[in-house]
């Protein structure tokens, strides 16, 4: 991927170093470890974080901020334990995406789930054929109340940034 050196910008490794999370980028001396224990780096060529750290340290603001790849890490904290560093990867990757949605990148994943928590009050639906098969086995029944989510999603401002990413 060729850099386009009028697009870098230089202080995004500040912004990035003043979120939580992301304070001990610059500690990073691009050793591997956290690539080589990753799971999902295993299944998934785009998930680097030698690769992500090294982009944030050149300034590639848009191309780490509008990608796909910073929202693959399964928090399952492999690098986090193994850094020399102490550079904290998976915490890293959420000040990455803090700073992605603070811009107006929001991955899709994240739009859908909001539509259904709007459509359905959760994640999915629950039909009366689920509840009637909890009952069987002396569960409660589960209620939903789209309207509460979308309440609070308006309240919040979660709407307006959905709105946007649309």
């Amino acid at each position: 991927m060729p850099v386009n050196v009028k697009k870098l910008d230089p202080k995004f490794k500040f912004e990035v170093m003043e979120q939580p999370g992301g304070e001990n980028i610059t500690r990073c001396f691009a050793c591997g470890t956290c690539t080589a224990g990753c799971p999902v780096r295993e299944i998934d060529e785009r998930y680097n974080p030698r690769k992500i750290i090294h982009m944030v340290l050149l300034g590639m603001k848009e191309e780490v901020l509008k990608s796909d790849f910073i929202w693959l890490c399964s928090a399952c904290y492999t690098c986090h334990e193994r850094c020399p560093q102490d550079v904290k990867i998976t915490d890293l990757m959420t000040a990455l995406k803090n700073l992605a949605v603070k811009y107006g990148y929001i991955h899709p994943s994240f739009v859908a789930q909001v539509d259904a928590l709007k459509t359905h009050g959760g994640l999915y639906e629950i039909a009366d054929f689920d509840n009637k098969k909890r009952a069987k086995l002396g569960l409660p029944e589960i209620k939903r109340n789209p309207e509460e989510m979308t309440r609070i999603f308006e309240r919040t401002g979660i709407l307006e940034h959905i709105k946007e990413e649309k």
